[in-house]
């Protein structure tokens, strides 16, 4: 297993002071501007150990960023796992019960039978998420990776990334096999509906360039949503955009059967292999392959290592794109 132990490289901010929020929701706050646009939410925590985003969300309802035109949310959601950081134990404030993020059908919110801290925090935000037309979730990674944008299937998400011009690389997947995100839930995964969403891989969790990557892509959404002005926006957060964008498909998963699970190397992520049948790693003795030329491993972690983990997904190159500025 991939033990590596990255520094922690920024401050955990002390957000105890966005508890009562302003929606009846703790952490959560709504502003509305009185104008009409689109309701757009900046969402952090998603896990508790995630701190890019809470660093983000901090600064923006510190510096009382509010919007001209529309509504804007920011909200921390897994508050309860982030109030368990230990720096001593850094993955292990993931989540409380279950991950927040594999939650999001209305069937398993519906359903009462079932009940963790994740599921209650979900229900509780749910009310103000079903007004929410434009959605970006501030995510890092377990390692030490470039940056990425989680586009989902659609169309729409591939061009929502293409607009925002920024990290380069864009993931479109279906998602995980253990439940559904945050970034796919309702109107945000479906065709038909002209919401949107966007989930982004900052970088590895505590350093501190992930920071800068939440800062940046945060007010390009907001930029780009048309809820503030560019005036607005907090000097020095957007950085230059790169000079293309990669769009990769996700093909398939690679879920662990078992612990026993490992790569063949250490792999972090974006890693491409020219040969198709390239050995990847070994489930329980058999070799895992790369199922065709050039693919790509997105995310490739043992960190969360258990049975029915997706410990890399697979993925094709369809395009390149130059990157909006």
């Amino acid at each position: 297993m991939n033990a590596t132990a990255y520094p922690i490289q920024v401050t955990f901010p002390d957000i105890s002071a966005h508890e009562a929020g302003n929606t009846g929701i703790p952490y959560v706050h709504t502003f509305d501007s009185g104008v009409a646009g689109p309701h757009v939410m900046i969402n952090a925590l998603t896990h508790g150990n995630e701190v890019c985003g809470a660093i983000a969300v901090d600064e923006l309802l510190r510096a009382k960023v509010r919007p001209r035109r529309g509504k804007l949310t920011l909200a921390f959601a897994n508050v309860d796992a982030y109030r368990r950081f230990d720096a001593a134990k850094p993955d292990a404030s993931r989540f409380v019960d279950q991950d927040f993020n594999r939650v999001w059908t209305a069937q398993t919110l519906d359903d009462t039978s079932r009940d963790s801290s994740e599921l209650r925090r979900a229900r509780a935000m749910r009310p103000v998420i079903d007004t929410v037309d434009l959605l970006l979730d501030l995510h890092s990674m377990h390692e030490k990776s470039a940056p990425l944008i989680v586009a989902g299937p659609l169309d729409k998400g591939i061009a929502l990334s293409a607009q925002l011009g920024t990290p380069a690389t864009v993931i479109c997947d279906e998602g995980h096999p253990e439940g559904r995100r945050m970034r796919d839930y309702e109107g945000f995964g479906d065709p038909a509906s002209e919401k949107n969403a966007l989930l982004i891989e900052c970088g590895q969790h505590w350093e501190a360039s992930a920071v800068d990557v939440a800062r940046d892509v945060t007010a390009r959404f907001l930029r780009l949503a048309d809820v503030l002005d560019e005036a607005d926006l907090p000097i020095g957060w957007i950085k230059p955009s790169p000079p293309e964008m990669l769009i990769v498909r996700v093909t398939e998963p690679v879920v662990a059967k078992s612990l026993d699970f490992r790569f063949a190397d250490a792999y972090t992520g974006l890693e491409v292999f020219p040969e198709a049948g390239s050995v990847i790693g070994w489930s329980e003795g058999e070799a895992v392959r790369t199922p065709y030329a050039d693919c790509m491993l997105v995310m490739p972690s043992l960190r969360q290592l258990r049975a029915g983990v997706t410990v890399v997904r697979l993925g094709k190159i369809e395009q390149r794109i130059a990157a909006s500025q």
